[in-house]
Order: C-alpha cells, then structure tokens, then sequence
C-alpha cells in the first residue's frame, strides 16, 4: 500500500529492531532501478499495509454513503464500474518515507527511500457520488473507512481518514477500483480504494467500506495523533498532507552485494533518475557530483503523464579522475518548494525530503 504508519518512540540504536524487521517483511519498497519505468509494475510499486489484509467478498460487498447527506447510498461493485469513470496516473510515496536516514529513529515502518511508486488508477470520481448524496449546508468534512482493523496506541480500531469536503470533490480525486488496466489486487485495497492525487499514501484509504459526510473536524487517531510533525509527543503538532517535492537517482554503474556501494567506469554517461512534488509539477532538478558542494541543472524529461506523476531527468557526467564520488539530486517545484539537503527531524519520522546521496567509486575501464 500505500499509506504511512503509526511510529511509537525514536530508537536510539541504529540496529533495527525485531518489530520494525517483522514490519520490513510484510511491507516492501520500489528498488530504485525501477525508476526506469514511467508506470511502475504492480508488483514493484511500494507497499505498506497497515494492519492485515481483509478478506473481502466482492458479491457482499457495498460502499456506504450517509452521514450529513440528503440521500444516503449504498453502491454494489458492478454499480460502481457501470458509473462513468476515469483514468488518472498519479506518484504515491509513503509519508514516513526516508524515516531510516533519521537520527534517533523513531520506532516504525524503516523506510529508506523507496517507498514511492507511479500507477495507473482506474475509478469513479468522488465528487460525482457526493454530488448525488447531496451534503447538507452544514456539510464540513469527508471520513473514509477501511475495512482493514487493528490495535494501535490500545486502540481498536478500522482505519480511518478524512479530507476537507471542498478537497474530496476535486476533479482528480476518485474510487478506485482498477490499477494498471486491471481490477485492484488484494494489497492494493481491492475491491475500492480512495486516490488522493498529490497527498502522501496514508490519505488513500484501502479496502474502502464507507464515506461519511461530517460537520465537524475528525478526531480519530490516524488523524489526530498520527501524521503530524511535531518534536514531542505531547504537542499538536501540523498534520502532514501533500507529498513534499523529491528526486531520486538510478543507481549507476553495478552494485556492491551487501553493502549496495555503486562502482562506475571511467567515460561519459547519463545521470537519470525521477522527480515530483505534491503542491505542483516540478520545475527544476539539480545534480551534485561532489556532495553538494556545487549543483548543476538537469535536463528535465517533460513526459509526467499528468500533473500529478513523476517526470524523468537526466545529467551527463563525466567524472575526471578514478575515485570516490557522492552524487546527489534536487527538485524545485512550480510552487517555489526546494528539496532541502539536510535532515529535518521529527518524532514520527515523516515527509524526510531530504537529498539522496549516493556514494560511487569511479574505476578505470
């Protein structure tokens, strides 16, 4: 999936720990070679499920609609497929990605980098089936419930997330129900799931089973506590929405088993890798071949599918000397966002934007 995680204290080791390894083997990242692909495969795109994955019977299942509505509704699958849909290609990147690179890191999910993927998502648009439900005037919120359920902070829980009402009916938000020209497959949210263009995973709620309509903000806690920036446990915090503009390099050359260290022959080649941004279409990519010390613009792609997928870059390098190198990227987005090139920390770990840097050793042919 596709949505973040719930951290439960920074951990002072760098040693993961047996939790985080038992969610490392359930959940898995996009490897960076496949950056390549302009539409991530199915089976490469990043995922993280939250709890399990439900069992869900497509012939049982209904969406429920009801809430602050003039007419509540209650969709079979087939009647959701009939309605008149859309195809969007939208980057999903998972809110807590690059929580590993954090020092002390908190307790969760050990993301590093590759937690993103770019798919084509199938659906209905929300704001025609909140259109027919008809909000009433007092109408402020949208809540999206899963039917994945679970313990967390001693809680139980289904998951749950809401939007502001004007944001669920913007044009590209829809019900998914088709990733990649076929039917959503279990751990991607089968048989519905919501998509949020723009907005980092944890929005996209999976194994969707009801909308309800509020007039007032939701206090649940997947929004209330989780997904917020904040420095101590005890504070609000702001709550984490729009991804945050990133770029991230193809690994060049050939990699070291263990440790993933990349050695490049001498000679001239292409630097390339993908960028995106939450807030708008990225504007800028730069690239360091000295750790930052100078930046150089990239040769941006222009083929984002939409203003909501990634676009491709590419720098031509040609390192003077055999040697150690560390390569890093940056974005710029239309929206005047940077990429930053250090850490930002925060407790759970969320919205690291922070530059890759990538250490290469330059060989002689």
């Amino acid at each position: 999936m596709t949505r973040g995680d719930v951290p439960t204290g920074p951990v002072e080791s760098e040693l993961i720990t047996p939790e985080e390894l038992r969610l490392a083997a359930r959940n898995h990242a996009m490897p960076l070679e496949a950056l390549r692909y302009p539409i991530t495969p199915v089976g490469l795109h990043y995922l993280l499920v939250h709890y399990d994955i439900p069992w869900i019977d497509p012939a049982a299942w209904r969406l429920e609609v009801d809430g602050r509505v003039r007419r509540p509704l209650s969709l079979t699958l087939p009647a959701l497929r009939e309605r008149p849909g859309r195809t969007i290609v939208s980057t999903m990147e998972c809110a807590g990605n690059g929580r590993a690179e954090l020092s002390p890191r908190p307790l969760s999910q050990p993301w590093l980098l590759e937690a993103v993927g770019t798919a084509e998502w199938e659906g209905v648009p929300l704001g025609a089936v909140l259109d027919e439900a008809e909000p009433l005037p007092d109408a402020t919120e949208v809540l999206f419930t899963g039917a994945d359920r679970g313990i967390e902070g001693g809680i139980d829980q289904h998951y749950q997330r809401s939007l502001p009402l004007d944001e669920a009916r913007r044009d590209e938000v829809v019900l998914a129900h088709g990733l990649n020209g076929a039917p959503l497959p279990p751990q991607h949210g089968f048989p519905l799931r919501l998509l949020v263009p723009g907005w980092y995973g944890m929005t996209n709620v999976k194994w969707l089973t009801r909308i309800t309509v509020l007039d007032e903000p939701f206090t649940g806690p997947q929004q209330a506590r989780s997904y917020r920036i904040r420095q101590r446990e005890e504070a609000e915090g702001d709550p984490v929405t729009r991804m945050e503009p990133r770029s991230l390099m193809i690994p060049p050359g050939i990699p070291d088993f263990l440790t993933r260290r990349r050695t490049v022959p001498m000679g001239a080649g292409l630097i390339q890798g993908r960028a995106w941004s939450g807030w708008a279409p990225v504007a800028l990519v730069e690239v360091s071949t000295d750790g930052g010390g100078s930046w150089a613009a990239a040769e941006l792609g222009g083929d984002a599918a939409s203003p909501w997928a990634w676009q491709s870059w590419s720098y031509r390098w040609e390192p003077p000397a055999p040697g150690e190198y560390e390569l890093c990227s940056r974005a710029t987005d239309h929206a005047g966002h940077v990429q930053p090139t250090e850490v930002v920390w925060n407790l759970g770990g969320y919205a690291n934007n922070a530059v890759q840097r990538l250490a290469v050793t330059v060989v002689s042919c």
